[in-house]
Parts: structure tokens; C-alpha cells; sequence
């Protein structure tokens, strides 16, 4: 094991001797070219970690680096061990990360299925399958960069709802692939990406809409024009303010007529229960249990199982059509709901576990307004004002407005050279002096004199 100084002649000069050996350096310690059997030269650094562990990591090979530039990374190198890193176990982690589709698989695996609705994990998968890994599957996870994100925001800028979630899945894996180690904490590329704005917005149901849509229900229970199932599903969803799921799979065991609670075990939010009342209460009591159905609103050609998505879907916008409202989806009932419950003054806590929403934010996004509360506030503001206003005014002697004739009479709109001349610098007889400028003294009137 030589020492020397480690230049390009003597690297040339080295031989092969039929196996391994090394030119240790002796201007940085650990700096070493190591010979082996068949030729080649590779630069390395030995050095011990700060806690005891021998490493010898590959700097490279000779013809690849210069000797100064293989020297200059070496002591960048120790630098980094006396700050109590070590650069070979950094090196390995590098090669060694995983790519975003493996990012992708695990994700799925030990997060998704374990905390989230099937629905929703269906969902993940559809957006890793058709966007993510297409556009960034081979990359490693820590070389990912906020240019990355925005380039695949920017791809799917036509489709605003569809990027604005993908932007959200990636967000939730990247925040895993830092709790995993193999990202540094608070480098998640998703930050400060701005979302694309959503146009669609749930159409607020008003009240004239309320009151035919509640009239064509009575008669089409007196009449027979719906299937009872479907009129009750829609009546319920409106009492509890409910998601239309939690309405088709409603089962009786969840009804405590006694409490009068009804309690979903598994809700989008997990489990909620909500009080009943009165209304909610008579539907219910006086719901018939269609062939022993373990649900509340049933299939209509199987009771032993829920009313399928479709059926209600298609039932709600038949009947809207009927009842001449114009078209919303089932959440607007939802919707509608949480806008009364807003409107009756109860407390936003309140409020909340009515709707069974997490924050407040997301409940007040269900919260509307129409334009007559609105006009009747704006009317009430406006009189606020004129009322202290005039209680003001009448304090004071009240100046004589001047009149447009009385202004415009013998008012030069310019100078003599013709050019255009400020209001506020105009003179005319029939204008006063405006208060407070060079031109007025205490003997000038600040009124229009008649």
C-alpha cells in the first residue's frame, strides 16, 4: 500500500500486478486510488463514520474524473463526515430509493386500503393508473421537483377537477414518502402548487322550487305517481341532511325509535349519529318494511338489497322534471338542508353535527343565499345610513346644493390657450370657493351664492 501524492503522471505510471492494490494519498487522508487485477483505477475515500463504522465508498474511475477533481470531492466528502454525515450511506439511499410507481404501490398498499373507502381507493388507483405513473412512473421519488408537478398540472389543465385531484393524491403520497424516509421532511414538491379554478358549482334549490317540489310528492303519494320507496328515500334525505348514500343504505337496525337516533356505523366521515325529529320521526314510524328488507329503502325489485345508485339518481330527475323544477343533483338536497339548518340561527357546531361535515369551512360551502334576504339587508344597511345621516344634518345649517345650471352657467371648461383646465381649478361667479384650498379666506363663502 503506497503513499504518495496522487497526481495524473503517477496514476499513468501505476501497473497492473495481477491483483488489487492501492496509492494512498498524502495530501487528503482517505484519498486513495485503488489498482485493480485487470486494470482499471477507481478513486475512493475511507474514512470511519461517528460512530465507528469503516466505509470505503466509490468517488470514480480514473479518465472519468481527474485526479483534482476526485481530490476536490473527497474532501467535500470528509467535510460532510465531520458534520456527522456519512456521504456512502447517502450514495446507497439514493440508489437504492424507491421510483414513483413503487411509491405508487406502496401507497396504496399501506395506506389506502387501510384507512380509506373501497370507492375511494378505486379512485386513487384510476388517477395512478391513467396519469401519475404514465407521466413520472420511472422517476425516483427524492429526485421529484415542484417543475415536475407543475408540468403534469399544466397537462391537465383542460380537465380542472381532474388535475386538482391529481395535484391532492400526490400531496398524500409525497407527505408518506417523507414519513417513510425517502423524502426530507417539509420537501413535498406539491407545496405552494396552485390549483386550477372549478367552475362547477351545486345549484341552490329556492324556494318557490322547495315548495312545487314538495307539492307534486304529496300527490304523488295521494296519487300513486312514485313508488312510495323512492318518494321516502327523497323526504329523508332532506330531514337529515343527508349524503344520498346514507339514504339508500339506511337499515333498521340503525333506527332507535325509542332515542330517536338514527346511527350509520360506516359514513364517508366514519360513524355519525343524528337525532330525529318530528317529521323525520312520522316517516320513519310509518315507512312500511317491504318484505322483511334489512333496509329502509330497498331495491324495488330486490328487497334484500340497497336502492341502487342509478335507480334513485334517475328517480330524482324524473320527478324534478314533473314537479317543473329545474335540474340539480341529489346533493343538492344536501345542500338545501344545511342552508336551513344555517338559516334557523342554531350555533355552526350544531349545525355541523347536523351534517355530520368536519370542519367549518366545508360546512359553510353548503351554506347559500338568495336574493331577497340579501336586497332586504342591503335596503336595511342603506336606511342605517340615510337615518344617521339625517340625525347629523340636522345639527347643522343645511348648505343649498348647487344645481347643474347654476354650475355649468359661465364655467369655462379651459384656459384661454385652449387648453383643458381641471374642475377643481374652474372659476365661475355662480361657484363657490371649495373649503380649505389657497384660494379660500374667512370672508369667502363657501356656498353657491344665489
Amino acid at each position: 500500500m503506497a503513499k504518495i501524492k496522487l497526481t495524473k503522471s503517477a496514476v499513468d505510471a501505476a501497473e497492473t500486478v495481477g491483483k488489487d492494490y492501492e496509492l494512498r494519498d498524502t495530501i487528503v487522508p482517505g484519498f486513495l486510488c485503488k489498482v485493480t487485477a485487470h486494470g482499471r483505477k477507481v478513486f475512493m475515500l475511507q474514512y470511519r463514520t461517528n460512530w465507528g463504522e469503516r466505509r470505503k465508498p466509490k468517488i470514480g474511475q480514473f479518465g472519468e474524473l481527474t485526479v483534482e477533481q476526485a481530490r476536490s470531492i473527497a474532501q467535500d466528502w470528509l467535510a460532510d463526515v465531520r458534520k456527522g454525515n456519512d456521504p456512502s450511506a447517502a450514495k446507497l439511499a439514493a440508489r437504492m430509493a424507491p421510483t414513483v410507481k413503487e411509491l405508487c404501490e406502496q401507497f396504496i398498499e399501506e395506506y389506502s386500503k387501510p384507512r380509506n373507502k373501497p370507492r375511494t381507493v378505486d379512485t386513487y388507483q384510476g388517477y395512478i393508473d391513467r396519469h401519475i405513473i404514465p407521466a413520472m412512473g420511472k422517476m425516483k421519488v427524492p429526485d421529484l421537483t415542484r417543475a415536475d408537478i407543475t408540468t403534469l398540472m399544466k397537462n391537465k389543465a383542460h380537465i380542472a377537477v381532474t388535475a386538482n385531484r391529481l395535484l391532492a393524491c400526490l400531496r398524500k403520497m409525497l407527505n408518506m414518502a417523507e414519513v417513510w424516509g425517502y423524502r426530507p421532511d417539509g420537501s413535498n414538491p406539491c407545496r405552494h402548487v396552485p390549483k386550477y379554478r372549478e367552475d362547477g358549482e351545486t345549484r341552490y334549490i329556492v324556494n318557490d322550487e322547495l315548495a312545487r317540489l314538495y307539492t307534486y310528492l304529496d300527490r304523488a303519494d295521494v296519487e300513486g305517481l312514485e313508488h312510495p320507496t323512492l318518494t321516502l328515500a327523497i323526504r329523508l334525505q332532506f330531514e337529515f341532511s343527508a349524503r344520498m348514500s346514507e339514504i339508500r343504505t339506511l337499515e333498521w337496525t340503525w333506527v332507535d325509535f325509542e332515542n330517536r337516533r338514527v346511527s350509520w356505523p360506516d359514513s364517508k366521515t366514519g360513524d355519525i349519529s343524528k337525532p330525529m325529529s318530528e317529521a323525520a320521526y312520522q316517516l320513519l314510524s310509518n315507512a312500511p318494511h317491504i318484505n322483511d328488507s334489512p333496509y329502509v329503502c330497498p331495491a324495488i325489485f330486490d328487497s334484500k338489497e340497497p336502492m341502487p345508485e342509478s335507480t334513485y339518481y334517475n328517480s330524482w330527475k324524473r320527478i324534478l322534471e314533473r314537479a317543473k323544477v329545474p335540474h340539480v343533483g341529489t346533493h343538492g338536497i344536501r345542500h338545501r338542508a344545511a342552508t336551513d339548518i344555517a338559516n334557523s340561527g342554531v350555533p355552526i357546531k350544531v349545525g355541523m353535527a347536523l351534517t355530520a361535515h368536519k370542519t367549518v369551512t366545508q360546512f359553510m360551502t353548503y351554506v347559500h343565499t338568495e336574493d331577497d334576504p340579501i336586497r332586504a339587508a342591503a335596503e336595511k344597511v342603506a336606511n342605517l345610513r340615510r337615518d344617521t345621516i339625517d340625525s347629523r344634518a340636522s345639527a347643522t345649517p343645511a348648505a343649498r346644493p348647487a344645481t347643474a345650471s347654476a354650475i355649468t352657467e359661465g364655467d369655462k371648461t379651459s384656459t384661454s390657450q385652449g387648453n383643458y383646465r381641471p374642475y377643481r381649478h374652474r372659476k365661475s361667479p355662480k361657484r363657490a370657493v371649495p373649503p380649505g384650498t389657497k384660494r379660500a379666506t374667512p370672508e369667502t363663502p363657501a356656498v353657491v351664492r344665489s
